[in-house]
């Protein structure tokens, strides 16, 4: 997965990541839908073995994390890069969900935020 703004889009997304992420709101809805967004795609995946039911489920789950987090990246003091279209849209949406927020998680990135952020004013 390659991005035009100078290689891959992971690379660029986790480099611009830690500055659109310290609002502690932004980060508590990020913790709380980005594994609802998972599952959403699990079933999206799953519906043709089990139940069409399953893929409206599922891209509910997912419509409505992208709205969550949508409006809770406005309180962040750093905002999003435009998106250049709908691929882009989709492409940084999954990449961010699947990769790039836990391994905020998991590298301890997320922690550190959301302790700055307990200090930081306003």
């Amino acid at each position: 997965m390659t991005d035009d703004r100078g290689g891959s889009l992971l690379v660029w997304q986790w480099s611009r990541y830690p500055a659109g992420h310290r609002d502690r709101r932004n980060l508590m809805v990020h913790a709380v839908t980005a594994p609802v967004f998972q599952v959403g795609t699990i079933g999206v995946a799953m519906a043709p073995f089990v139940s069409g039911w399953l893929a409206l489920a599922g891209l509910a789950a997912m419509g409505g994390v992208m709205m969550m987090q949508g409006r809770t990246h406005q309180l962040e003091r750093s905002p999003p890069v435009p998106f250049r279209g709908p691929g882009d849209f989709l492409a940084r949406f999954f990449a961010e969900q699947w990769v790039t927020f836990p391994r905020y998680v998991a590298t301890g990135a997320f922690g550190e935020a959301w302790r700055a952020a307990e200090t930081r004013p306003g």
